[in-house]
């Protein structure tokens, strides 16, 4: 796993509603001022976290979790958002959703996994110093 020499994970598990993103966005927030990502980086994982989960809270299992991973790593960020799904659909890359999701986020892929998890996995470098 390229991860910018991780340091430090962190996991947050939320009932899967919508309710519950304000959470997920101020974590992802405080844990991308932490790596000294600038004011714009951060609004757009912000962004992109909360664009992800929209498009997995449409597929969850109601009454399920969503978990949301943060590694941190020395200069990038990995963000795994996974929920489980009865029949789990990998987004539409060629939708404007996707398009958005990937302009705000930079590398992001989705998969499906063991438990007929949904996962949409973002990486985000942080920009040189001076630069915006």
């Amino acid at each position: 796993m390229h991860d910018g020499d991780a340091r430090d994970q962190v996991t947050i598990r939320l009932p899967a509603e919508g309710a519950y993103l304000s959470v997920l966005r101020t974590a992802t927030a405080g844990l991308a001022a932490r790596l000294d990502f600038n004011l714009d980086e951060i609004e757009d994982l912000r962004i992109a976290v909360d664009e992800a989960c929209a498009m997995l809270l449409g597929q969850a299992i109601p009454g399920s979790s969503l978990e949301c991973s943060f590694v941190l790593g020395r200069d990038m960020i990995t963000i795994s958002v996974s929920v489980p799904c009865l029949t789990p659909r990998l987004p539409s890359g060629d939708t404007f959703a996707w398009t958005v999701l990937s302009a705000l986020a930079g590398d992001v892929d989705a998969r499906t996994g063991p438990g007929d998890l949904l996962t949409i996995v973002m990486r985000k470098s942080r920009a040189a110093s001076g630069a915006a």
